[in-house]
């Protein structure tokens, strides 16, 4: 019974509407327990005329076992499976166990696989989906869900959760915030006496009735359960509701005097339909018989309405299972475990069998341990590393030798840091180290001690534990100790421009001591051998040594040998940037575009917004900005955390001050806190660049000053050119020349047509006369060489400032009007505008930019033209960008719109920027 509630009825209706127009709709109803969340789920069921409906329920026994309210909701579907495209039929099949897989499904390839199933779906009716206790889902069926709902859009689907006020772990934010949010509150008086009314049929004292509503605060279901258990002289005139308990629990409490009242028989079948989350009704019986359950037990219970046994068993109220369970004694809970267990097909479902075992038994037992052990396995193939986790931490309450369980406890702590709980990965490791354990066991456990500590903290003080793990391996496996040797300096990097290079010079001198590796060196000892050598023995002395590092990466895709000796795509990132460090731009543009690649053929979402990022800040120097912009929108709308960095680049190379002022002061304050030195080091260089588009040549110089001193690696080489030209321009000549002479001894070490331009660039700042002019025309004729457009625009700039100021104006006019041309079509509105002031002063009237069509379009339409301009079908672009062929048409048809075209033949004859 759903009373009053008009307007949260007119909230599911309208959702019902949007979907009917085809318009996709979100909606998270949020409130206490009992307060009408699955009478509201009801009523859009009810009110779904002509749609399909689909329903899930998260059960909190369930939580550990992956994909499982997923499963719930999807199964019916799965007869549309074979329409999907390969990769996303593999990650579903692998996720619901109906495939084998070695490793887990990427979980945003499964999110995208749900998407495409359920859009699918919708093609032939609209499809209401309703999730109830979403609270209680596993984390694996959350994510996929939130995924979903933040994608669907045209499609004609509709997604309700019902989620609780007070998950079981409030610490936690839930997948599900940001969409768009229904709260339910008590019911109004009026509401709440007729909803009494109905529950009651004994005369009722008016004093008695105002007490339990007061009590009640406006809960349906306290106002239907509470008067339960009162009799008829109590309503009558002495009825009283105990004020310390919470609403919520004192429907449970209503809910276990009702079960106790029934014949032990039918508590116990209670008990085993609250043991068994799947609802399945023939495990059920199954289970029943092996406990000697008369089959007439079920009667009472459905008579009290608390249980209701059709084609699946079903509770009358989430609560009445967690009040059954929690009510019932431990040696009856094992006693329905086991029998669960007995009831469950071995070769069909071994995870749960095993579950059910492990909960039936009391105390230690080596064999259940094993299994466990022996399936986590199986869970992380299905799951990965959280399923795993929840299989690996049983298995270590159940072993009972020490060394064994110490083994198990780090394995189960690897699994839950991957899965992203770090602290009990933590206690974890405590439970390991609790024991004595042989030199690899402790090597271990300091090591993922040390990496928990750098994915959480960032610390000044992690560089050092992976140092001392480091140390620790060097007499146990050499090969790994190299690789946290790495690690660490990879840590120390991060963090180290606080210190100006000591910590990483600490690492490196450590490192030095390492055993060389017996085998030929792969990408990690050729990393690792090259950042020692640029720490100890300085930038000039290290560039043969990365070089070849940046080679092995370049060869990874092409030697197969390479790839089975060396797990090199981890070290893309770091290989990236080792590439700015040395000016290699051809190199950086691969390997960061190649990370990219790799990210979106393996479906790998979990990686690709750091990897689109990373890619968007090497478009950013290549003077591709609304490119850029392009892949921050698509890394941001996979994941919303993403891109700072790459948007206070794009924010400082566009000009805009207040934007990249305000992102500044974000990023600092942040990264200061956390330990991030790096982070502030590429804030300050954005901010020199800022001003010295502006201008503001005395700002520049001291914003650059930091990064240049701090021998960072990408962007302290990158501030010296920012740094020299505002030095120049702001009056200290001194500064300019020592940035110039370090600058210079990095460069020609480099030798790229990059590196050699902004030499030739700086040194022009500093020079008179003829030399000056030949020095500004071998940097336009080096970086017009190489990708990075932008500084080829501000060398055209710069020399034509220079012109106007020897007085040659013809000259310089043609110079300016170059630059202004690039910098305006790039979108560096700063430069640009510096450009236009000296034109104007030259006696030139800069031309506007031409307004272009495409100009209307957002950065994430501009992305999905480009690619349907390739000649790609919508499912092709769907699954590049993890959205349904159906929004991607949605798109399409707003792209046609604002481009006043009407088919993709003309989409692929425009110039697209």
């Amino acid at each position: 019974m759903l009373l009053g509630r008009r307007a949260e009825r007119k909230a599911i209706e309208r959702l019902l509407a949007d979907v009917r127009s085809r318009r996709s709709g979100v909606l998270v109803v949020r409130g206490e327990a009992g307060i009408g969340k699955t009478a509201l789920l009801e009523y859009a069921r009810g009110a779904a005329s002509g749609f399909r409906v689909e329903r899930a329920a998260g059960v909190e026994s369930e939580m550990e076992f992956a994909f499982a309210g997923l499963h719930q909701l999807c199964a019916p579907l799965l007869d549309r499976l074979g329409a999907l495209p390969e990769p996303q039929q593999a990650a579903l099949g692998v996720a619901f166990g109906l495939r084998a897989g070695e490793d887990p499904p990427d979980r945003f390839l499964v999110g995208l696989a749900s998407l495409s199933l359920l859009a699918e779906v919708s093609e032939e009716r609209p499809l209401l989906c309703l999730v109830d206790d979403a609270q209680w889902l596993d984390a694996a069926s959350a994510q996929t869900l939130a995924f979903v709902a933040r994608r669907v859009d045209a499609e004609r689907v509709a997604l309700v959760l019902a989620l609780r006020d007070h998950s079981p772990d409030p610490s936690d934010a839930h997948p599900f915030a940001g969409l768009l949010e229904l709260g339910l509150d008590g019911l109004g008086e009026a509401d709440a006496q007729a909803l009494l009314a109905t529950g009651v049929r004994t005369p009722l004292d008016e004093r008695i009735r105002d007490r339990i509503i007061a009590e009640a605060r406006g809960n349906p279901l306290a106002l239907l359960e509470l008067p339960r258990g009162a009799g008829p002289a109590k309503l009558a005139g002495g009825f009283g509701l105990p004020d310390a308990l919470s609403v919520p629990r004192r429907i449970e409490e209503s809910f276990q005097r009702r079960s106790h009242s029934l014949p032990a028989e039918t508590q116990l079948l209670l008990l085993v339909g609250a043991a068994e989350p799947l609802g399945d009704t023939a495990l059920l019986r199954g289970a029943a018989e092996y406990l000697g359950i008369d089959a007439e037990a079920a009667a009472p219970a459905k008579a009290a309405e608390l249980l209701e046994i059709g084609a699946r068993v079903r509770f009358l109220h989430p609560l009445v299972r967690s009040a059954v369970y929690r009510a019932a004694a431990p040696s009856d809970r094992r006693r329905v475990h086991h029998a669960l267990a007995a009831a469950t097909d071995p070769q069909a479902d071994p995870d749960h069998r095993a579950w059910h075992r492990a909960q039936a038994t009391l105390g230690a037992d080596e064999t259940i341990a094993v299994e466990l052990e022996r399936l986590a396995g199986r869970a992380w193939a299905r799951g990965g590393p959280a399923a795993a986790a929840a299989f690996l931490e049983q298995a270590v309450v159940l072993t009972p030798e020490p060394a064994d369980r110490a083994r198990r406890a780090l394995a189960a702590a690897h699994a839950t840091h991957q899965a992203g709980a770090p602290e009990a990965a933590l206690e974890l490791l405590t439970v390991a180290a609790a024991v004595p354990l042989d030199p690899m066991g402790r090597a271990r456990v300091e090591l993922l001690r040390a990496q928990i500590a750098f994915d959480t903290t960032r610390g000044s003080n992690v560089p050092g534990m992976l140092l001392d793990a480091a140390k620790t391996l060097v007499p146990l496996d050499v090969a790994m100790a190299r690789q946290t040797y790495l690690q660490a300096l990879e840590a120390a990097v991060v963090a180290d421009s606080f210190g100006r290079g000591r910590r990483v010079l600490e690492v490196a001198q450590a490192a030095q001591t390492a055993p060389a590796t017996p085998h030929s060196p792969g990408v990690v000892d050729l990393l690792l051998d090259g950042l020692v050598t640029r720490s100890t023995q300085g930038y000039e002395a290290s560039v043969p040594s990365l070089r070849r590092a940046l080679g092995a990466l370049g060869n990874h895709d092409r030697d197969p040998r390479t790839a089975a000796a060396d797990d090199s795509r981890r070290w893309l990132w770091l290989g990236s940037r080792v590439a700015v460090a040395l000016f290699d731009d051809e190199t950086v543009y691969e390997l960061a575009g190649r990370r990219v690649r790799l990210a979106r053929e393996a479906g790998a979402l979990s990686e690709l917004p750091a990897a689109l990022d990373y890619f968007a800040v090497v478009l950013v120097h290549t003077g591709e900005l609304a490119h850029a912009a392009e892949l921050v929108a698509e890394a941001t709308a996979i994941q919303p955390a993403t891109g700072t960095v790459t948007g206070i680049l794009l924010a400082g190379w566009r000009g805009r001050q207040a934007e990249t002022s305000e992102l500044y002061a974000a990023m600092v304050q942040d990264a200061t806190r956390r330990g991030e030195g790096a982070v502030v080091t590429v804030a300050q260089y954005t901010l020199a660049v800022l001003h010295n588009g502006l201008g503001a040549y005395r700002a520049a110089f001291d914003a650059a000053a930091g990064p240049s001193d701090s021998d960072e690696l990408e962007h302290s080489n990158l501030a010296l050119p920012e740094l020299i030209e505002a030095a120049v321009r702001a009056g200290e000549p001194a500064s300019a020349a020592a940035a110039l002479e370090l600058l210079s001894s990095r460069t020609r070490a480099s030798g790229t047509q990059w590196a050699l331009g902004l030499e030739a660039r700086s040194r022009a700042l500093t020079s008179t006369g003829p030399v000056a002019e030949a020095l500004y025309r071998e940097a336009i004729e080096r970086f017009g060489c190489c990708r990075m457009v932008t500084h080829l625009a501000r060398a055209h700039l710069v020399y034509g400032e220079w012109l106007r100021r020897e007085g040659r104006r013809q000259a310089a006019r043609e110079q300016l009007r170059t630059a202004h041309e690039l910098l305006s079509g790039m979108g560096a509105e700063a430069f640009a505008a510096r450009a236009a002031r000296e034109l104007r002063a030259t006696g030139e009237r800069p031309h506007k930019p031409t307004a272009r069509p495409t100009d209307a379009l957002t950065a994430h339409e501009l992305h999905i033209a480009r690619r349907v301009a390739t000649g790609a079908t919508s499912k092709e672009v769907g699954a590049q960008l993890f959205l349904s062929p159906r929004t991607i048409d949605a798109h399409l048809r707003n792209i046609f719109r604002k481009l006043g075209i009407t088919s993709r033949r003309q989409l692929r004859d425009m110039q697209l920027p």
